[in-house]
Order: C-alpha cells, then sequence, then structure tokens
C-alpha cells in the first residue's frame, strides 16, 4: 500500500500565525518557515522598512493575504492598534521581539534593567493579555514565547537578559494553566548563540577568536536561524498538541555536561 501524500501533523495549511519580531532574524525565518507550510502570516515590527521586505518574501512564497503591521509593542496604543487591526483570530502566536544588551550587574543602571524588561517581557505579555481579552487567540491554539539559553545558565554581562528570559519561561507556565480550558497550548523555545545578523555584528565587535573559542564548547555548532524556525513549526502545530507549559533547550550540546 503507498502511503498517502496528504498527512502532514506538523502543516500549518489553513492556520494564521502572528509573529513579533518578523523583520529580522530568528522572527523573519519563523515567518518564512511558516509560510512555506502553508499558515497565512501576520508579521510585525518596529523598523518599517524591513518588515516591508518580509511581507514581500512572504508573498513570493504564497498568495495567501499575509499582512504587515508596524508596531512598537512597547506603547499601549500601538499594541492596542496592532490587535485592533490583526483581522480575526489567530491560530498561533509567537513571541520574537526581544532585545539584548551587555552590562554587567555592578554596572546596571535603572534605565537599562527597564528598557530590557519593557521589551522582552512586559510588551509580549501585554500582547498576549489583550489578544486573549478579545479572544483573538482560536481554541486549540498555540503561544509561543522565544526565551533563551541565558535563563538556564550564568552568562557574565547580561543579567538583566537573562532573569527576562527566564521570567517568560515561567509566566508562560502560569499561563499554560490558565487557558487550557480552551486547548491553547504555551511554550517556550531556549536557544543559545544562533548565526543571525546581530551574531555577526557581536563577531565583528568581539573578534573570531572569541566566538571560535565559545564554538569550541557547541558540540553540535552554533545554531541556525532556520534550527529555531523548524521547532516553533512544531510547537505551532499539531504535531504539538499534547505539549504545554514546557520549554525546548536548543543549545546544540552546549549544556550536555
Amino acid at each position: 500500500m503507498t502511503p498517502s501524500n496528504d498527512f502532514n501533523p506538523f502543516g500549518l495549511a489553513g492556520k494564521r500565525i502572528l509573529v513579533t519580531g518578523a523583520s529580522s532574524g530568528i522572527g523573519l525565518e519563523i515567518a518564512r518557515t511558516c509560510a512555506r507550510m502553508g499558515a497565512e502570516l501576520v508579521v510585525t515590527g518596529r523598523d518599517a522598512a524591513r518588515l516591508d521586505a518580509c511581507l514581500a518574501e512572504l508573498r513570493g512564497i504564497s498568495d495567501l493575504p499575509h499582512r504587515a503591521i508596524r508596531a512598537d509593542l512597547t506603547l499601549a496604543a500601538e499594541r492596542s492598534a496592532l490587535v485592533s487591526d490583526v483581522g480575526g483570530a489567530v491560530d498561533g502566536l509567537v513571541h520574537s521581539a526581544g532585545i539584548s544588551r551587555l552590562c554587567p550587574v555592578r554596572m546596571m543602571s535603572e534605565a537599562h534593567l527597564r528598557e530590557v524588561q519593557a521589551i522582552n517581557v512586559e510588551s509580549p505579555m501585554l500582547l498576549t493579555q489583550e489578544l486573549l481579552k478579545r479572544n483573538l487567540v482560536a481554541a486549540e491554539g498555540s503561544i509561543l514565547f522565544i526565551a533563551s539559553i541565558a535563563a538556564h545558565i550564568g552568562v557574565a554581562g547580561v543579567g538583566a537578559y537573562s532573569g527576562t528570559k527566564a521570567a517568560l519561561i515561567a509566566i508562560a507556565r502560569c499561563l499554560a494553566v490558565e487557558v487550557a480550558k480552551r486547548g491553547i497550548r504555551v511554550n517556550c523555545l531556549s536557544p543559545a548563540l544562533v548565526e543571525t545578523p546581530l551574531f555577526e555584528a557581536t563577531v565583528q565587535i568581539t573578534g573570531n577568536a572569541a566566538i571560535e573559542a565559545q564554538r569550541a564548547s557547541y558540540p553540535l555548532g552554533f545554531g541556525k536561524p532556520a534550527d529555531v524556525a523548524n521547532a516553533a513549526v512544531f510547537m505551532l502545530s499539531g504535531a504539538s498538541r499534547w505539549i504545554t507549559g514546557t520549554t525546548l533547550v536548543m543549545d546544540g550540546g552546549l549544556t550536555i555536561g
């Protein structure tokens, strides 16, 4: 008997996915990959030009009515405008927008702490809250937060960033319990170093020697944006319908020992 080609629990056909931070890096790759898997995308970010480029790519992948909505998610008015303009319920919500700032704890300013907290924790949680209040996350939908390996191990100089990613993981576990009655799943991905444009900029600052020293700690090497995007597809698809409140560590073997 020839197996059916129609069977694909990992497909996203018929699903609408909202991706924040979709104008670059991991968020952009998640948007592209979801479109390739058949989803209709609503993408958002702060950079209008890069967001337009993302939308053009999505429209080149499929003729579904993909949309781009520019928004600064730290501003309540722009979050509300995004929710009002999202165009109906979404089956998946991916929080990829975030920032990292290097600063040892003993030198950390209040402004530094507040900026990282506002972008990495308050914005995704308040956006999620508003979508849920308006019943704009479909039943049996999936909410996915991009955390970081820094939430699991000590990394010098990123105390504020690490704290925000750990907070996301903890809040997501609580949210998973709250929305389970509607079959909505809430999970996190915790990637280690991924070769994004931000990574390449870091190489220019620190030099190749420092990066290669870190690479030696990764049995499977550094990650690619596609690695995180593929995991996101799994978490957004029906293949993960029995998984909620968990965090998938993606670190190329960094923390095996």
